[in-house]
Formats: C-alpha cells, structure tokens, sequence
C-alpha cells in the first residue's frame, strides 16, 4: 500500500508503505497521559505531520523507518518509546526482569540532547525511570564500570556500544526496543560498526527466552541505501513513513537519468526521450520555469507530431480542464506529453505520471515538488540485481547543459544517493561551482575545524572560508613576540575555547613588556580622577575596563544598530591582551590613554596540533575540554612552535612546567597532548600540521582581477611573481608562506615571462555564447576567473605558465560562464549579457588571439564539456 496525502493547507507529502491512521492532536495520540501532560506543560507544539504519523504504530510496537525534514528531532520516537517502557504488559515475557531500550546516536552530542530529553520526560511522567548515558574512550577499564542492571534506556553511539559489548554483551538479552537515530549519517559514517550491532542485535534477539517484543525504530533527515538491507534482513514488515517527496522517490525506485546536451540542442534532446513506441505509452509531464519556454516546446512538439498538452499561468485551458485531458487521452491509448510550469503542478492533482523530464534544471525543493507527480508509480521494493528494471515504474530526466547553474551541488548530491549513473559533466559543473561559492568566502573567519583538525567534513554547508586570504590571515598587528622569537617560547593560556584551542599570551623570558605595561595601567587607574568615562563608544576603538583591581585594555567589536543612539548600551567587547570576547555596558567603558595603546595586542591563538576526537566526532567531548581548562588556564608552559599564519601559532609540544626557584630549574609536569589522550577521549592526527602547510602554500594575496591591475608593468618594469624552492609557480596570483608561516616573493624579469606566458587562443560565437579555445597540453592548476567584462586564466603545463587576462569589448554573464579543461586544450564558454554577434572579442588587440574559422560560419555543435 502507498499513499500520498494532501493534509491542510500545505498540501504536505506523505508516503507510506501501509495505512496509517495519523493521530495529529496530543489529546487523543496513542501516548499514556502521564507523558502527554508532560509534553503540554513544556509547551510542546506538535505533533507534526510525522509524528502524526510515525507515533500510532511505533506506539504499538511495530519497526518503523522515518524519513521527514524533522527526521533528526528526538521526540519523533521518544514518545512512543516511553509509552511502551510504561506499559506493565510489554516485557511480561522476559523472566524476572524488565526490558531495555537502545538508542543509537552518530555522536557524543548528539546522545546528550537525547539523554536530557528522557530525563525530561521521563523523570516526572514515568515512574522510576532510570535512563543511562553511555560514553566510552578507548580506556578499556572504564567499560566495567557501566551499570545497565537497573536501568530502562541506553543511550549511546556507535564506537561507545561496542566497546561496551567487548566488556559486557549479557544486558543484549534483555534488549526489546532498538532506535537508530540520524539513520542517514550513522550508516555513512559508521556503516560497518551499525551493522555489526545490528548482527549482536539479530543473535540476542533469536536466543532470548520467553519471546517477548522486539522492535527496531530507525528515523533520519535522508534515504540511504543500506535501508534496504536494515529491513530485509534485521525488520519485521516496518512500517514506511517518509514526508519529503524526493526522499520518497528513492525509497520508491524512482530511475534517474542525467542527459547533457547543448542549451541550443535540448528541444532535440527532448524528441528523442519521447520516442514513444506501441508498447510505451507513457504519461510525460515536461517541466520548465517560465511560460514563453512552455510555449517553445508545445509549438515544437506540434511541428514534429507528438499530441501534447501545454498548462502555464497564463493558458486560458483551467485546471480542470486540462486534467480531464490528461486522463482521457491515456485511457483512449494516446501517449500523454503535458508541458507546465512549476507552479502548475499542485491545481492540476496529477499523480499517475511515468515521466518527468526536468526542461529547466530545478533546485532541489522544486525537483521533489516534481517527483510528486509520479507518486503512484513509486514501488516499495527496492532496487536489486534481478527485480530492478522490472519495478522502475517511474523515470526522471534531467537535461543538463552549459547554463545549468546554482543548483548543480544539491541535485548531485542527491543522485549519489540515489545510486544513478553520473556524467563528468555534472561534477565538473559542481566543482566550479563550489570553487565559486568558496571564492564568495573570503571575508569570512578560517573555519576553525580546518584550523583546528587540519580537516573540515562539510565545506559546502560550511559559513566559513577554506582558503588563505592575507589579507585578513597575515594581520598587520602581529605582537612583537610572535615576530621576533625563536620556535621555542613560553606561553600563558589565558582563554580556553576547547581541548586543543587557546587563546593567551607569550612570555618573554627577561623583561616582559606586557607585565611592564599592566603594572603602569594598575597604578595609573588607581587613581579615581584617572577614570574617565568614555563621551561615545565607537567600534573598533579601544578602551579600558576596570574589572576589579585589574585593567584590561579592550577593543568594542560590535554595537547592536538599535541601541547605537542610546546614551547607554550594551556593546561586545574582545580583551584584547587575553582573547575572550564579552558583553559590557558601555558606561564601564573607560578612556584609554595612547600611552597605553602604543603596544600591541597581546592575544595570540594557540592550536595544539596532532590531536583530535576519536570515533571521527567533530568536536570534543566537554570532559577533555574541562579536564584541560582545569589543568593548565593561567598557568606558564613551555611550547614549540611549529607554524604561524597571522595571530595564530600552531604549538607542538606545549609542556606545563614549575619552577624550583631555589635552584633556578624549570621541572616539566605534563604535555598537553599527552593529557588528551590518556583521557581515551583523544586520538593521534598526524596528518594535522601537513594539511595546514599545504593550506598555507596555496593562499591568496589578492583579489585575482584586482591583481593584475595593479602590477600591471609598463616598460622596463618587473612583474611581481611568487615562487617556492626557487622555482615560479605563479604570476600576480599566490604567495606562499614557510614553514614559519613568513611570506616571501620571487621578483622574475618581464623578458622571462613574455618569453611563454600568454596561451594561443582561437574565438568564435553564435547569438547566446563566444567559446574560446586555448591550446594548452595536460594543462594543470587551472584558473578562469569570470567578471562582467573581463576574463583571467591561468595555468601551468610542465615547467611553462601560461596567464590570460582579457578585457572584452562586451559583458557577460559571469556565473554562466563556464571553464572544461580537456587534454590538448582549455574550452572556455561565455555567456552573453545581450544575445546578438560581437564586432570583436577584446577591447584592445592582442596578438595571441584570433578568429577561430573553422567554426565561424556555423553555430558550435561540440559539447562545452569535457568527454572524460
């Protein structure tokens, strides 16, 4: 059984694998009323469509897979969850003893929120229940120190689960209800650890005496593919409960297929995906984002004989009408073509459509919208070697061509996980794309999971930037320490942001300018008439706040806009000699003297390297972060530092030291990473300080078009080039930085560079796009830079450079444009602003470019993307 339900205003999707009848006010939900007073009193607001929905059975006992946009919500399965733990006669059949619930978190993080929430609702709805957080490291001994005895609900992860099973597997017999939490990342993350609990899980359940009731809940935001084998093989006849209509036509074995083709060619490419022949009588819907394109393709499926229908906003055909034909051409045994616009679909009702065929490339909200209309065609049985082509009942086409755009990444992230076939020009579009949206990074902090682990896991949904940008990375306002001092230093934490991050000061060994400077400022601001209040508080100025008897000099980061004209206000301030940021009112804001402002800040970023979390989580464990803020804040130790990238100062090893005055000797007392890792809560990173030299090595200096602007020589003149071990690696476009984090140049004559730096390039152009072909063999390290009126490529092949910058005579469509590296030539297409012929390529002449004749007479019918 499938259903696709239309439920309220919404019109929200719902598929299932059998009837459901969906419980949507609290009052009458299959929960025990303890509970559901509980959930009132802390306002909760649902349920939601899928609880509505995953709640009946799940209350019931039955395995259930839910997939919703609220997938990773805890409260989708702890109700039911608890009802079941409440009921006296669900462990009935297990002798002298109560049943337990496990559920699985991908993280530490994660299982924490699920464990407050039980002790939430728990505590005061259900009488004595007693859940347990399970956390382990890789110390083994502290596995036999769990107690599961009396307790009714484990909460755990993946790695943590079977480290305890390897100490104590005897509690698996009493296990009755089994929750995987975030399905989608426990399967893509730790598929092998899942699956070999699912088999503990299969033998417990198999040797369990007294039969008593079993059930596996499994709830995430996406499909995945070992779904299929979690129900077949560990699931009895679940239940199927997904609420977001593309994840459905996974779970449906919906065939998706990308066809690329050329912008100018999709009306053919169209033709030949509707060869209807006698045995195929399809139900087509072509979709496309704008009515003058609705009325293209109808007038073009018209000319070469295939019957179609046309729906857009402005058709004067309704609704109704339309739909009637819909439905009596299939059932007189005519094929059924139906061009519309998106906003189309959902008047119209279809459902029984075997064909969708994207016209215009969707995002991925609007490819799901689309898929709905096949809903009925969607089959529960899932892809596999013999039964595959035989229950693909639906198909879905996407046309794929150069002006494909933004969407790109999401569209083929979902087709990974929809396991279709891929073509290199979807992922060569998505790589370009996402150099693009970092490119739109640069002003934004180094992401701190890069900085801190040398990795970081999501960079596309990342806010933060994955590059070198000097201009912020290499600041000018370096403290003279950081600068001056050998590799060897002695540090003083000051503020700790986790584990492995600090933020403090470096100690000078003789006379240490700070300490001079806070001693002055003590006597100076002891004096009341010292202690001016600042007129105005301005961000970005500095001033001092008197804390108590110290002072600290500080600097206002940010004065929310609504309380700018307040006399008083509450501003964020950053201390700028130890790091930590804070809110104050600004009438705790003192004038600083410029006596006092002359020295530098005093903050430096610490980041402890060769260290990280186990089990691949992404952040610490609080334990290890407040085992080391205990350990060593305010406390001097001796660190080496081994790279430096503005004011952050990688340390490898940092060592908390005591003097013994008496004999003038500094006795070392603990290594900081070797404290990580005896917590078991830490793991070697070897490849930490590597990928951040490497990060460093490919940083920016500039904006690439500004670049060359401003380095343009004129006669005579010597470009400025970068270099690395003597040899030049680029013009006006990187620096490097060594080991030490220092940047250095490499000034190159301009003879050296006229001599082989500017690509031969042949042009040509047709009424939308000029395609211009560099020939360059296995080019490598390649650039193109797109801007309204200009163009900079660059690239490297063998120990030649080649630099392109062109100043069109037209505009473009910068995000349009595109780049295809092939193996004997670069093709770049450019998007015109205003379609129609350009009298010339560029503003000025250039030697090195030409017409392109062969292809000048006739438009292009080659591909722009690469064939490999």
């Amino acid at each position: 059984f499938q259903s696709f339900q239309n439920l309220g205003e919404e019109k929200s999707f719902v598929f299932l694998s059998k009837k459901v009848e969906p419980s949507s006010v609290l009052e009458t939900a299959p929960l025990f009323d303890g509970l559901k007073k509980e959930l009132a009193r802390n306002k909760f607001p649902g349920p939601n469509l899928t609880e509505s929905y995953c709640w009946p059975p799940a209350a019931q006992g039955y395995d259930v897979v839910a997939i919703s946009h609220q997938g990773n919500d805890p409260l989708l399965y702890i109700p039911p969850v608890l009802t079941l733990v409440q009921q006296k006669n669900t462990y009935q059949a297990l002798p002298n003893t109560t049943g337990v619930s496990l559920i699985i978190c991908p993280g530490w993080k994660k299982a924490q929120l699920v464990f407050d929430l039980l002790k939430t609702y728990g505590r005061k709805s259900c009488r004595d229940l007693r859940p347990v957080l399970v956390i382990l490291g890789q110390n083994k001994e502290a596995a036999s120190h769990v107690k599961i005895q009396s307790c009714e609900v484990v909460v755990t992860t993946p790695y943590s689960l079977l480290r305890l099973l390897e100490q104590n597997s005897w509690w698996l017999c009493r296990l009755c209800h089994l929750v995987l939490d975030e399905i989608e990342v426990l399967f893509s993350d730790t598929t092998e650890q899942v699956f070999t609990i699912l088999g503990c899980y299969k033998k417990a359940t198999a040797q369990a005496r007294g039969n008593p009731q079993h059930q596996i809940i499994a709830v995430g935001t996406q499909w995945n593919r070992h779904i299929t084998h979690l129900m077949k093989d560990f699931m009895n006849d679940p239940y199927i409960v997904v609420t977001v209509s593309e994840e459905a036509a996974i779970c449906g074995n919906v065939q998706q297929v990308v066809q690329p083709c050329m912008n100018s060619d999709k009306i053919t490419e169209l033709l030949k995906i509707l060869d209807f022949t006698p045995r195929n009588l399809q139900k087509v819907l072509v979709f496309t984002d704008s009515v003058s394109e609705v009325e293209m393709i109808h007038k073009a499926l018209k000319k070469n004989s295939v019957v179609s229908l046309k729906k857009h906003k402005e058709s004067k055909c309704n609704a109704n009408c339309v739909s009637e034909q819909w439905r009596r051409m299939h059932s007189s045994g005519t094929p059924v073509v139906l061009v519309l616009t998106d906003d189309c679909l959902e008047p119209l009702g279809i459902r029984d459509a075997t064909c969708v065929i994207h016209f215009s490339f969707p995002s991925l909200r609007t490819f799901g919208q689309r898929l709905q209309s096949m809903t009925d065609n969607f089959c529960t049985l899932r892809k596999d070697s013999s039964i595959d082509q035989e229950h693909s009942k639906a198909k879905s086409v996407i046309l794929l061509t150069e002006n494909s755009s933004c969407h790109a990444p999401e569209i083929l992230g979902y087709l990974q996980r929809a396991e279709a076939e891929i073509p290199q020009e979807l992922h060569d579009l998505t790589a370009r794309l996402l150099e693009f949206e970092e490119e739109k990074k640069l002003s934004r902090p180094l992401c701190a999971s890069l900085k801190t682990f040398g990795i970081c896991r999501n960079r596309a949904a990342c806010p933060d930037r994955h590059q070198i940008n000097l201009s912020i990375d290499a600041a000018q306002n370096i403290p003279d320490k950081m600068a001056k001092t050998a590799e060897r230093v002695s540090i003083v934490p000051l503020h700790i942001v986790h584990a492995t991050n600090y933020f403090g000061r470096i100690v000078e060994k003789q006379k240490d300018q700070y300490e001079v400077l806070a001693g002055e400022m003590k006597n100076y601001f002891k004096v009341p008439g010292h202690r001016i209040s600042a007129n105005t508080v301005e961000k970005s100025a500095f001033y001092a706040l008197y804390e108590g008897v110290l002072c600290h000099r500080v600097q206002v980061v940010d004065v929310p806009a609504k309380e700018e004209e307040k006399s008083v206000c509450k501003v964020t301030i950053k201390y700028i000699d130890e790091g930590r940021t804070s809110q104050v009112s600004s009438d705790q804001l003192l004038h600083l003297p410029a006596k006092f402002q002359s020295l530098p800040p005093q903050a430096v970023e610490f980041v402890v390297c060769r260290v990280k979390p186990i089990d691949n989580e992404i952040e610490w464990n609080p334990k290890v972060t407040d085992h080391i803020h205990h350990k060593i804040k305010g406390k001097l130790h001796h660190a080496k530092i081994v790279h430096t990238l503005g004011q952050t100062a990688w340390v490898d090893p940092v060592i908390g030291v005591a003097s013994l005055s008496s004999v003038k000797v500094w006795i070392n007392e603990y290594n900081i990473r070797s404290e990580i890792l005896s917590t078991g809560l830490g793991t070697d990173n070897p490849e930490h300080l590597a990928a951040i030299q490497k990060l460093c090595r490919h940083g920016q200096v500039l904006d690439h078009t500004e670049s060359l602007e401003h380095f343009a020589p004129a006669d005579g003149d010597t470009w400025l080039s970068v270099g690395l071990h003597g040899r030049t690696l680029a013009v006006c476009e990187t620096a490097w930085l060594n080991l030490s984090g220092f940047l250095f140049w490499k000034i190159v004559p301009l003879n050296y560079l006229s001599f082989s730096c500017h690509p031969e390039i042949k042009w040509f152009q047709d009424n939308e796009t000029v395609t211009l072909k560099i020939k360059i063999s296995s080019a490598a390290d390649a650039k193109c830079k797109f801007s309204k009126e200009k163009v900079i490529f660059s690239a490297s092949s063998g120990e030649k450079l080649y630099l392109a910058d062109l100043e069109l005579q037209e505009s473009i469509l910068a995000e349009k444009s595109t780049c295809v590296i092939k193996n004997t030539e670069v093709v770049i297409v450019l998007a015109k602003e205003k379609t129609g012929a350009w009298c010339k390529l560029l503003k000025n002449k250039n030697i090195h470019v030409s017409l392109d004749f062969e292809h000048w007479e006739e438009p292009e019918e080659e591909s722009p993307f690469s064939v490999g």
